[in-house]
Protein backbone atom coordinates (compact mmCIF):
# COMPACT_ATOMS: atom_id res chain seq x y z
CA UNK A 1 0.00 0.00 0.00
CA UNK A 2 1.17 3.53 -0.84
CA UNK A 3 0.43 5.24 2.48
CA UNK A 4 -1.46 8.51 2.25
CA UNK A 5 -2.21 9.03 5.94
CA UNK A 6 -4.63 8.02 8.66
CA UNK A 7 -8.32 8.52 9.25
CA UNK A 8 -10.04 5.98 11.45
CA UNK A 9 -7.40 3.64 10.08
CA UNK A 10 -4.35 4.02 7.89
CA UNK A 11 -5.39 4.61 4.29
CA UNK A 12 -3.44 4.40 1.05
CA UNK A 13 -3.57 3.50 -2.61
CA UNK A 14 -3.48 -0.19 -3.44
CA UNK A 15 -0.78 -0.68 -6.12
CA UNK A 16 -3.08 -3.00 -8.08
CA UNK A 17 -5.57 -0.17 -8.57
CA UNK A 18 -3.10 2.68 -8.90
CA UNK A 19 -3.52 2.66 -12.69
CA UNK A 20 -7.21 3.50 -12.20
CA UNK A 21 -6.02 7.10 -11.96
CA UNK A 22 -6.92 9.77 -9.41
CA UNK A 23 -6.78 13.41 -8.45
CA UNK A 24 -5.40 15.69 -5.75
CA UNK A 25 -7.50 18.83 -5.34
CA UNK A 26 -7.67 21.75 -2.95
CA UNK A 27 -7.26 25.48 -2.59
CA UNK A 28 -3.85 27.13 -2.71
CA UNK A 29 -1.82 26.50 0.46
CA UNK A 30 -3.78 23.49 1.71
CA UNK A 31 -1.04 20.90 1.14
CA UNK A 32 -1.52 19.52 -2.38
CA UNK A 33 2.20 19.70 -3.22
CA UNK A 34 3.26 17.74 -0.13
CA UNK A 35 0.59 15.10 -0.84
CA UNK A 36 1.87 14.78 -4.41
CA UNK A 37 5.41 14.44 -3.02
CA UNK A 38 4.32 11.64 -0.69
CA UNK A 39 2.64 9.74 -3.52
CA UNK A 40 5.70 10.13 -5.77
CA UNK A 41 7.88 8.74 -2.98
CA UNK A 42 5.49 5.83 -2.47
CA UNK A 43 5.49 4.85 -6.14
CA UNK A 44 9.27 5.20 -6.36
CA UNK A 45 9.71 2.91 -3.33
CA UNK A 46 7.57 0.31 -5.13
CA UNK A 47 9.90 0.45 -8.14
CA UNK A 48 7.46 2.48 -10.27
CA UNK A 49 8.96 5.34 -12.33
CA UNK A 50 7.16 8.65 -11.96
CA UNK A 51 6.80 11.78 -14.10
CA UNK A 52 5.62 15.03 -12.55
CA UNK A 53 5.62 18.69 -13.49
CA UNK A 54 7.14 21.03 -10.91
CA UNK A 55 5.32 24.31 -11.47
CA UNK A 56 6.59 26.18 -8.39
CA UNK A 57 10.01 24.56 -8.02
CA UNK A 58 9.12 22.98 -4.66
CA UNK A 59 9.24 19.35 -5.75
CA UNK A 60 12.97 19.32 -6.49
CA UNK A 61 13.39 18.61 -2.76
CA UNK A 62 12.64 14.94 -3.53
CA UNK A 63 16.34 14.72 -4.48
CA UNK A 64 17.37 15.49 -0.87
CA UNK A 65 16.64 13.75 2.41
CA UNK A 66 14.33 15.62 4.76
CA UNK A 67 15.37 16.90 8.17
CA UNK A 68 13.88 16.01 11.50
CA UNK A 69 11.66 18.44 13.37
CA UNK A 70 8.92 18.46 16.01
CA UNK A 71 6.09 18.72 13.48
CA UNK A 72 7.24 15.61 11.61
CA UNK A 73 7.65 13.67 14.87
CA UNK A 74 4.15 14.66 15.99
CA UNK A 75 2.62 13.72 12.65
CA UNK A 76 4.35 10.32 12.62
CA UNK A 77 3.05 9.65 16.15
CA UNK A 78 -0.52 10.62 15.17
CA UNK A 79 -0.49 8.33 12.16
CA UNK A 80 1.43 5.54 13.85
CA UNK A 81 4.34 5.35 11.43
CA UNK A 82 7.09 3.16 12.85
CA UNK A 83 10.68 3.25 11.67
CA UNK A 84 10.20 6.51 9.77
CA UNK A 85 13.46 7.53 8.08
CA UNK A 86 14.37 10.55 6.03
CA UNK A 87 15.81 9.69 2.66
CA UNK A 88 16.36 11.09 -0.81
CA UNK A 89 14.95 9.52 -3.95
CA UNK A 90 16.53 8.93 -7.37
CA UNK A 91 15.71 11.93 -9.56
CA UNK A 92 16.16 13.09 -13.14
CA UNK A 93 15.53 16.74 -13.95
CA UNK A 94 14.03 17.78 -17.31
CA UNK A 95 13.38 21.16 -18.89
CA UNK A 96 11.94 22.14 -22.28
CA UNK A 97 14.42 25.02 -22.33
CA UNK A 98 17.41 22.94 -21.21
CA UNK A 99 18.30 25.31 -18.35
CA UNK A 100 17.36 23.40 -15.20
CA UNK A 101 17.26 19.89 -16.58
CA UNK A 102 17.91 17.65 -19.56
CA UNK A 103 16.62 19.29 -22.74
CA UNK A 104 13.31 17.96 -24.03
CA UNK A 105 12.60 18.15 -27.74
CA UNK A 106 10.04 16.64 -30.07
CA UNK A 107 9.86 16.76 -33.84
CA UNK A 108 6.89 18.34 -35.57
CA UNK A 109 6.18 14.93 -37.09
CA UNK A 110 5.84 13.54 -33.56
CA UNK A 111 3.60 16.40 -32.49
CA UNK A 112 1.40 16.24 -35.61
CA UNK A 113 -0.78 18.89 -37.25
CA UNK A 114 -3.67 18.64 -34.77
CA UNK A 115 -1.65 19.52 -31.68
CA UNK A 116 0.31 22.16 -33.61
CA UNK A 117 -2.98 23.77 -34.62
CA UNK A 118 -3.97 23.90 -30.95
CA UNK A 119 -0.63 25.44 -30.01
CA UNK A 120 -1.11 28.18 -32.61
CA UNK A 121 -4.83 28.59 -31.76
CA UNK A 122 -5.84 28.16 -35.41
CA UNK A 123 -9.31 28.09 -36.93
CA UNK A 124 -10.59 25.28 -39.16
CA UNK A 125 -9.32 26.82 -42.42
CA UNK A 126 -5.86 27.40 -40.97
CA UNK A 127 -5.83 23.89 -39.52
CA UNK A 128 -6.56 22.56 -43.01
CA UNK A 129 -3.53 24.38 -44.40
CA UNK A 130 -1.35 23.04 -41.59
CA UNK A 131 -2.52 19.53 -42.49
CA UNK A 132 -1.69 20.29 -46.13
CA UNK A 133 1.86 21.38 -45.25
CA UNK A 134 2.41 18.13 -43.35
CA UNK A 135 0.87 16.07 -46.14
CA UNK A 136 3.00 17.72 -48.82
CA UNK A 137 6.18 17.16 -46.80
CA UNK A 138 5.30 13.51 -46.17
CA UNK A 139 4.45 12.79 -49.82
CA UNK A 140 7.74 14.29 -50.91
CA UNK A 141 9.73 12.51 -48.19
CA UNK A 142 10.80 15.73 -46.52
CA UNK A 143 11.20 15.33 -42.73
CA UNK A 144 9.23 17.94 -40.78
CA UNK A 145 11.37 18.40 -37.67
CA UNK A 146 11.26 22.00 -36.46
CA UNK A 147 9.44 25.28 -36.99
CA UNK A 148 11.81 26.32 -39.80
CA UNK A 149 10.65 23.26 -41.73
CA UNK A 150 7.04 24.18 -41.15
CA UNK A 151 7.46 27.86 -42.07
CA UNK A 152 9.37 27.02 -45.24
CA UNK A 153 6.71 24.49 -46.25
CA UNK A 154 4.00 27.13 -45.81
CA UNK A 155 5.96 29.65 -47.91
CA UNK A 156 6.49 27.06 -50.61
CA UNK A 157 2.77 26.30 -50.76
CA UNK A 158 2.02 30.01 -50.95
CA UNK A 159 4.56 30.69 -53.74
CA UNK A 160 3.36 27.70 -55.76
CA UNK A 161 -0.35 27.95 -55.01
CA UNK A 162 -1.35 27.99 -58.69
CA UNK A 163 0.60 24.84 -59.57
CA UNK A 164 -0.35 22.95 -56.38
CA UNK A 165 -3.94 24.14 -56.24
CA UNK A 166 -5.08 21.60 -58.78
CA UNK A 167 -3.67 18.78 -56.66
CA UNK A 168 -4.53 19.96 -53.17
CA UNK A 169 -7.37 22.41 -53.67
CA UNK A 170 -7.45 26.14 -53.16
CA UNK A 171 -4.53 27.46 -51.11
CA UNK A 172 -5.58 30.61 -49.29
CA UNK A 173 -2.61 32.98 -49.11
CA UNK A 174 -4.20 35.24 -46.49
CA UNK A 175 -4.74 32.25 -44.17
CA UNK A 176 -1.10 31.24 -44.62
CA UNK A 177 -0.09 34.79 -43.69
CA UNK A 178 -2.26 34.54 -40.55
CA UNK A 179 -0.57 31.26 -39.56
CA UNK A 180 2.83 32.86 -40.07
CA UNK A 181 1.88 35.70 -37.72
CA UNK A 182 0.77 33.23 -35.06
CA UNK A 183 3.96 31.27 -35.60
CA UNK A 184 6.06 34.39 -35.06
CA UNK A 185 4.28 35.12 -31.78
CA UNK A 186 4.76 31.52 -30.67
CA UNK A 187 8.50 31.71 -31.39
CA UNK A 188 8.78 34.92 -29.38
CA UNK A 189 7.33 33.07 -26.40
CA UNK A 190 10.10 30.49 -26.71
CA UNK A 191 7.92 27.80 -28.29
CA UNK A 192 10.47 27.08 -30.98
CA UNK A 193 12.80 25.68 -28.31
CA UNK A 194 10.69 22.56 -28.04
CA UNK A 195 10.96 21.34 -31.64
CA UNK A 196 13.99 19.62 -33.13
CA UNK A 197 16.38 16.73 -32.61
CA UNK A 198 17.50 14.70 -30.80
CA UNK A 199 13.88 14.00 -29.94
CA UNK A 200 12.90 12.69 -26.53
CA UNK A 201 12.66 8.93 -26.14
CA UNK A 202 9.83 8.46 -23.63
CA UNK A 203 11.44 5.18 -22.51
CA UNK A 204 14.02 7.33 -20.73
CA UNK A 205 11.26 8.29 -18.28
CA UNK A 206 10.52 4.66 -17.48
CA UNK A 207 13.72 3.65 -15.72
CA UNK A 208 14.59 2.39 -12.27
CA UNK A 209 17.67 3.14 -10.19
CA UNK A 210 20.32 0.57 -9.29
CA UNK A 211 18.57 -0.07 -5.95
CA UNK A 212 15.32 -0.95 -7.74
CA UNK A 213 13.44 2.23 -6.88
CA UNK A 214 11.61 4.03 -9.63
CA UNK A 215 13.24 7.22 -10.89
CA UNK A 216 11.24 10.38 -10.22
CA UNK A 217 11.35 12.46 -13.40
CA UNK A 218 10.79 16.12 -12.53
CA UNK A 219 9.91 18.55 -15.30
CA UNK A 220 10.92 22.06 -14.31
CA UNK A 221 7.85 24.02 -15.36
CA UNK A 222 8.52 27.29 -13.55
CA UNK A 223 9.22 29.01 -16.89
CA UNK A 224 7.08 26.77 -19.04
CA UNK A 225 3.91 27.55 -17.06
CA UNK A 226 4.15 31.13 -18.37
CA UNK A 227 3.14 29.65 -21.74
CA UNK A 228 0.13 27.65 -20.51
CA UNK A 229 -0.89 26.38 -23.94
CA UNK A 230 2.59 24.98 -24.61
CA UNK A 231 2.64 23.45 -21.11
CA UNK A 232 -0.68 21.67 -21.47
CA UNK A 233 -0.09 20.65 -25.09
CA UNK A 234 3.31 19.18 -24.25
CA UNK A 235 1.86 17.07 -21.45
CA UNK A 236 -1.03 15.97 -23.67
CA UNK A 237 1.47 15.02 -26.37
CA UNK A 238 3.48 12.97 -23.86
CA UNK A 239 0.36 11.16 -22.70
CA UNK A 240 -0.59 10.47 -26.32
CA UNK A 241 2.89 9.09 -27.05
CA UNK A 242 2.59 6.68 -24.12
CA UNK A 243 -0.91 5.68 -25.15
CA UNK A 244 -0.03 5.09 -28.80
CA UNK A 245 3.26 3.27 -28.31
CA UNK A 246 3.13 1.24 -25.09
CA UNK A 247 1.92 -2.35 -25.44
CA UNK A 248 -1.22 -3.66 -23.78
CA UNK A 249 -0.39 -5.32 -20.47
CA UNK A 250 -3.77 -5.71 -18.79
CA UNK A 251 -4.08 -5.56 -15.01
CA UNK A 252 -0.72 -5.63 -13.26
CA UNK A 253 0.19 -5.90 -9.58
CA UNK A 254 1.54 -2.35 -9.84
CA UNK A 255 1.71 0.27 -12.59
CA UNK A 256 4.57 0.46 -15.06
CA UNK A 257 4.54 4.24 -14.89
CA UNK A 258 2.66 7.02 -13.09
CA UNK A 259 2.04 10.47 -14.53
CA UNK A 260 1.15 13.51 -12.40
CA UNK A 261 -0.46 16.42 -14.26
CA UNK A 262 -0.26 19.62 -12.17
CA UNK A 263 -2.41 22.67 -12.98
CA UNK A 264 -4.74 20.26 -14.74
CA UNK A 265 -7.34 22.94 -15.46
CA UNK A 266 -5.00 24.25 -18.19
CA UNK A 267 -5.58 21.04 -20.12
CA UNK A 268 -9.33 21.60 -20.21
CA UNK A 269 -9.67 25.40 -20.47
CA UNK A 270 -11.46 26.29 -23.73
CA UNK A 271 -10.58 22.91 -25.16
CA UNK A 272 -12.33 21.99 -28.44
CA UNK A 273 -14.52 18.92 -28.35
CA UNK A 274 -12.13 16.96 -30.56
CA UNK A 275 -9.39 17.40 -27.93
CA UNK A 276 -11.69 16.60 -25.05
CA UNK A 277 -12.71 13.38 -26.81
CA UNK A 278 -9.05 12.49 -27.28
CA UNK A 279 -8.19 13.19 -23.64
CA UNK A 280 -11.15 11.13 -22.47
CA UNK A 281 -10.08 8.24 -24.69
CA UNK A 282 -6.48 8.37 -23.47
CA UNK A 283 -7.53 8.43 -19.81
CA UNK A 284 -9.99 5.59 -20.35
CA UNK A 285 -7.66 3.26 -22.23
CA UNK A 286 -4.14 4.06 -21.06
CA UNK A 287 -4.62 2.14 -17.82
CA UNK A 288 -4.51 -1.05 -19.88
CA UNK A 289 -0.96 0.01 -20.84
CA UNK A 290 -0.02 0.01 -17.14
CA UNK A 291 -0.02 3.81 -16.78
CA UNK A 292 -1.72 5.74 -13.99
CA UNK A 293 -2.66 9.41 -14.39
CA UNK A 294 -3.18 11.76 -11.45
CA UNK A 295 -4.55 15.27 -11.99
CA UNK A 296 -3.67 18.06 -9.55
CA UNK A 297 -5.98 21.05 -9.52
CA UNK A 298 -7.76 23.42 -7.14
CA UNK A 299 -11.23 22.04 -7.64
CA UNK A 300 -12.39 18.73 -9.13
CA UNK A 301 -14.98 20.71 -11.10
CA UNK A 302 -12.02 21.90 -13.23
CA UNK A 303 -12.04 18.42 -14.70
CA UNK A 304 -14.87 17.47 -17.11
CA UNK A 305 -17.31 14.86 -15.80
CA UNK A 306 -16.37 12.44 -18.61
CA UNK A 307 -12.81 12.40 -17.27
CA UNK A 308 -13.56 12.87 -13.57
CA UNK A 309 -15.72 9.74 -13.57
CA UNK A 310 -12.64 7.67 -14.48
CA UNK A 311 -10.54 8.86 -11.53
CA UNK A 312 -10.88 6.24 -8.82
CA UNK A 313 -8.39 7.45 -6.18
CA UNK A 314 -9.42 10.82 -4.77
CA UNK A 315 -7.66 13.16 -2.35
CA UNK A 316 -9.51 16.39 -1.60
CA UNK A 317 -7.89 19.12 0.49
CA UNK A 318 -9.79 22.13 1.81
CA UNK A 319 -11.89 24.32 -0.48
CA UNK A 320 -12.70 27.94 0.17
CA UNK A 321 -16.28 29.03 -0.51
CA UNK A 322 -16.81 32.77 -0.45
CA UNK A 323 -19.08 33.19 -3.47
CA UNK A 324 -22.22 31.35 -4.65
CA UNK A 325 -20.19 29.75 -7.44
CA UNK A 326 -17.57 28.50 -4.97
CA UNK A 327 -20.24 27.15 -2.60
CA UNK A 328 -21.77 25.25 -5.50
CA UNK A 329 -18.34 23.82 -6.35
CA UNK A 330 -17.93 22.64 -2.75
CA UNK A 331 -21.29 20.88 -2.94
CA UNK A 332 -20.31 19.17 -6.20
CA UNK A 333 -16.97 18.09 -4.71
CA UNK A 334 -18.70 16.65 -1.66
CA UNK A 335 -21.14 14.68 -3.79
CA UNK A 336 -18.29 13.14 -5.81
CA UNK A 337 -17.33 10.90 -2.86
CA UNK A 338 -18.89 7.70 -1.63
CA UNK A 339 -20.97 8.84 1.32
CA UNK A 340 -19.78 8.32 4.89
CA UNK A 341 -22.72 8.62 7.33
CA UNK A 342 -20.32 9.72 10.08
CA UNK A 343 -19.04 12.76 8.16
CA UNK A 344 -20.65 16.00 7.03
CA UNK A 345 -18.41 16.19 3.98
CA UNK A 346 -19.71 19.49 2.62
CA UNK A 347 -19.09 21.31 5.91
CA UNK A 348 -15.79 19.57 6.52
CA UNK A 349 -14.43 20.66 3.12
CA UNK A 350 -14.32 24.24 4.33
CA UNK A 351 -12.82 23.39 7.72
CA UNK A 352 -9.91 21.11 6.83
CA UNK A 353 -6.52 22.24 8.08
CA UNK A 354 -3.27 22.24 6.15
CA UNK A 355 -2.11 18.64 5.69
CA UNK A 356 -5.62 17.22 6.10
CA UNK A 357 -7.80 15.83 3.34
CA UNK A 358 -10.89 13.84 2.51
CA UNK A 359 -9.78 10.60 0.87
CA UNK A 360 -11.48 7.81 -1.02
CA UNK A 361 -9.47 5.06 -2.75
CA UNK A 362 -10.25 1.90 -4.67
CA UNK A 363 -10.33 -1.22 -2.54
CA UNK A 364 -10.69 -4.89 -3.37
CA UNK A 365 -12.50 -5.42 -6.63
CA UNK A 366 -11.97 -1.79 -7.57
CA UNK A 367 -14.77 -0.58 -5.27
CA UNK A 368 -14.35 2.98 -3.89
CA UNK A 369 -13.97 3.22 -0.15
CA UNK A 370 -16.23 5.52 1.85
CA UNK A 371 -14.72 8.96 2.23
CA UNK A 372 -12.51 9.47 5.28
CA UNK A 373 -11.08 12.50 7.04
CA UNK A 374 -7.33 11.83 6.79
CA UNK A 375 -4.18 13.37 8.23
CA UNK A 376 -1.55 13.24 5.47
CA UNK A 377 1.75 11.58 6.29
CA UNK A 378 4.98 13.64 6.15
CA UNK A 379 7.33 13.11 3.19
CA UNK A 380 10.66 11.38 3.71
CA UNK A 381 12.45 13.79 1.39
CA UNK A 382 13.03 17.51 1.76
CA UNK A 383 10.04 19.83 1.67
CA UNK A 384 10.86 22.75 -0.61
CA UNK A 385 13.41 23.27 -3.39
CA UNK A 386 17.00 22.11 -3.40
CA UNK A 387 19.90 24.50 -3.86
CA UNK A 388 21.23 25.52 -7.27
CA UNK A 389 24.52 23.79 -6.40
CA UNK A 390 22.75 20.51 -5.64
CA UNK A 391 20.79 20.65 -8.90
CA UNK A 392 23.98 21.35 -10.85
CA UNK A 393 25.66 18.39 -9.18
CA UNK A 394 22.80 16.10 -10.23
CA UNK A 395 22.79 17.43 -13.80
CA UNK A 396 26.54 16.94 -14.18
CA UNK A 397 26.15 13.24 -13.39
CA UNK A 398 23.06 12.76 -15.57
CA UNK A 399 23.54 10.82 -18.80
CA UNK A 400 20.38 12.40 -20.22
CA UNK A 401 21.58 15.94 -19.59
CA UNK A 402 24.58 15.26 -21.83
CA UNK A 403 22.67 13.08 -24.28
CA UNK A 404 20.06 15.70 -25.14
CA UNK A 405 22.16 18.84 -24.64
CA UNK A 406 23.47 19.38 -28.17
CA UNK A 407 20.94 20.00 -30.93
CA UNK A 408 21.27 18.11 -34.22
CA UNK A 409 20.20 19.81 -37.45
CA UNK A 410 20.03 17.23 -40.21
CA UNK A 411 18.68 17.90 -43.69
CA UNK A 412 14.92 18.26 -43.56
CA UNK A 413 12.04 20.08 -45.27
CA UNK A 414 13.63 23.52 -44.75
CA UNK A 415 16.84 22.64 -46.56
CA UNK A 416 15.15 20.46 -49.20
CA UNK A 417 12.53 23.05 -50.10
CA UNK A 418 15.11 25.85 -50.19
CA UNK A 419 17.12 23.78 -52.67
CA UNK A 420 14.01 23.17 -54.71
CA UNK A 421 13.11 26.88 -54.69
CA UNK A 422 16.69 27.77 -55.71
CA UNK A 423 16.49 25.28 -58.57
CA UNK A 424 13.19 26.81 -59.62
CA UNK A 425 14.74 30.29 -59.58
CA UNK A 426 17.69 29.10 -61.68
CA UNK A 427 15.32 27.40 -64.13
CA UNK A 428 13.20 30.55 -64.35
CA UNK A 429 16.34 32.66 -64.88
CA UNK A 430 17.55 30.37 -67.64
CA UNK A 431 14.12 30.46 -69.28
CA UNK A 432 14.12 34.25 -69.11
CA UNK A 433 17.61 34.45 -70.59
CA UNK A 434 16.70 32.01 -73.34
CA UNK A 435 13.53 33.95 -74.12
CA UNK A 436 15.50 37.20 -74.34
CA UNK A 437 18.05 35.63 -76.67
CA UNK A 438 15.30 34.28 -78.91
CA UNK A 439 13.72 37.72 -78.96
CA UNK A 440 16.99 39.30 -80.02
CA UNK A 441 17.49 36.67 -82.71
CA UNK A 442 14.05 37.29 -84.13
CA UNK A 443 14.66 41.04 -84.06
CA UNK A 444 17.88 40.71 -86.07
CA UNK A 445 16.16 38.57 -88.71
CA UNK A 446 13.40 41.13 -89.12
CA UNK A 447 15.82 44.12 -89.34
CA UNK A 448 14.50 46.35 -92.21
CA UNK A 449 16.69 46.56 -95.42
CA UNK A 450 17.21 49.75 -97.37
CA UNK A 451 14.31 50.19 -99.78
CA UNK A 452 15.03 49.29 -103.47
CA UNK A 453 12.33 51.62 -104.63
CA UNK A 454 13.56 54.96 -106.07
CA UNK A 455 12.06 58.35 -105.53
CA UNK A 456 11.02 60.46 -108.60
CA UNK A 457 14.01 62.78 -108.21
CA UNK A 458 16.45 59.85 -108.04
CA UNK A 459 14.93 58.34 -111.21
CA UNK A 460 15.11 61.66 -113.09
CA UNK A 461 18.76 62.25 -112.22
CA UNK A 462 19.74 58.68 -113.19
CA UNK A 463 17.96 59.06 -116.57
CA UNK A 464 19.62 62.42 -117.23
CA UNK A 465 23.04 61.02 -116.43
CA UNK A 466 22.53 58.06 -118.79
CA UNK A 467 21.47 60.37 -121.63
CA UNK A 468 24.48 62.62 -121.04
CA UNK A 469 26.82 59.65 -121.04
CA UNK A 470 25.36 58.36 -124.32
CA UNK A 471 25.78 61.80 -125.97
CA UNK A 472 29.43 62.00 -124.96
CA UNK A 473 30.11 58.51 -126.32
CA UNK A 474 28.50 59.36 -129.72
CA UNK A 475 30.46 62.58 -129.99
CA UNK A 476 33.75 60.79 -129.49
CA UNK A 477 32.98 58.21 -132.19
CA UNK A 478 32.08 60.97 -134.74
CA UNK A 479 35.48 62.64 -134.31
CA UNK A 480 37.14 59.47 -135.30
Amino acid sequence: MILIGKGENKIGIHPKYANRHGFIAGATGTGKTVTLQCLAEGFSSLGVPVFLADVKGDLSGIANAGTDNAIVQKRCAEIGIEGFEFTLFPVEFWDLFGLKGAKIRATLEDMGPLLLSRLLDCNDVQEGLINLAFEYAEENQMPMLDLDDFSTALNYLCDNSKQLGGMYGRINKSSIAAIERRLLGFKRQGGGEFFGEPALDYHDFMKTASDGRGIVNILDASTLIQSPKLYSTFLLWLLSELYENLPEVGDLDKPKFVFFFDEAHLLFDDVPKVFLDEIEQVVRLIRSKGVGIYFITQNPTDIPDSVLGQLGNRIQHALRAYTPKERKAVKVAAESFRDNPNLDVETLLGELGVGEALVSVLGEGGVPSVVEHVTIRPPESQIGPISTEKRTEILNTSQYYQQYKQAVNRESAHEMLNKRMEQQKQAQLQQAQQAEQEKQDRASIRKPRRSQRQTYTESFIKTLLRQLANAIVKALFKRR
